[in-house]
C-alpha cells in the first residue's frame, strides 16, 4: 500500500541571533525580553531605547545582529521583521569567594545567560502580530451585552462646618459588660 503524501506546507523565513554568556543574570534579562516579544523591530528598538534596565543595552545587540543577519544572508528589510521567539537560557555561573568574619567565606554566584531572538517577516496583511497571552485574552472575552447595575455604594459623608458639629451632641461609647447586661434585665 503506498505511503500517503504529506502536503507541502511553506515555511517562513526565520532568522535567528544569539547572544552568548552575557554578564546579566537570566532573571533580569528575562524580564527586559517580556517586553519585545511579539513586537515589530522598529517598535522593539524604542522599547529597549527608552528601557533603564542593563539588560536592555545587550538584548538590543543581539536584536542589531539578528537584523544584520536577516538583511545581509536573507535579503529581507529590518523593519518589515517581527520579533517571534524571545527567551533566556541560563549559561554557566561564576563562583567566587568573599572573605567573612572569623577565617570564613561566602560564595558570590556571578550569573551569565544566553539570549536568543528569532525574527520572521511580517504577516501580510496591515496587523502585526501580538503575543499569544494577549490574543488569548481577547478570544476570552465575551462580548458585551447588557449593562449590569451598578451595585449601591455607601454614601460619602458630608463635610459640616464647625458651627454644625458644635450644635451637635457628641456620642460617646460606652462598653457593655456581662454584668451590667445582666444586671439591667
Amino acid at each position: 500500500m503506498p505511503r500517503p503524501r504529506t502536503p507541502v506546507v511553506e515555511e517562513r523565513q526565520e532568522v535567528r541571533a544569539q547572544g552568548k554568556w552575557l554578564r546579566i543574570t537570566p532573571r533580569k534579562a528575562r524580564l527586559v525580553v517580556d517586553h519585545i516579544r511579539g513586537r515589530t523591530v522598529p517598535e522593539a528598538r524604542t522599547v529597549l531605547a527608552f528601557t533603564p534596565r542593563a539588560a536592555a543595552r545587550e538584548i538590543e545587540k543581539v536584536l542589531a545582529s539578528a537584523v544584520a543577519n536577516a538583511e545581509a544572508n536573507h535579503g529581507l528589510l529590518g523593519d518589515e521583521l517581527v520579533v517571534a521567539a524571545a527567551y533566556v537560557d541560563e549559561g554557566p555561573t561564576i563562583k567566587r569567594w568573599r572573605a567573612r568574619a572569623r577565617g570564613r567565606v561566602a560564595r558570590i554566584k556571578k550569573r551569565t545567560c544566553h539570549v536568543t531572538l528569532r525574527l520572521v517577516p511580517a504577516e501580510t496583511d496591515t496587523q502585526t502580530r501580538r503575543p499569544r497571552r494577549q490574543q488569548a485574552e481577547e478570544a476570552d472575552t465575551p462580548e458585551p451585552t447588557e449593562e449590569k447595575p451598578k451595585r449601591a455604594t455607601r454614601a460619602r459623608r458630608t463635610t459640616t462646618s464647625k458651627a454644625e458639629a458644635a450644635e451637635k451632641p457628641k456620642r460617646t461609647r460606652t462598653r457593655r459588660t456581662k454584668q451590667t447586661e445582666s444586671e439591667e434585665s
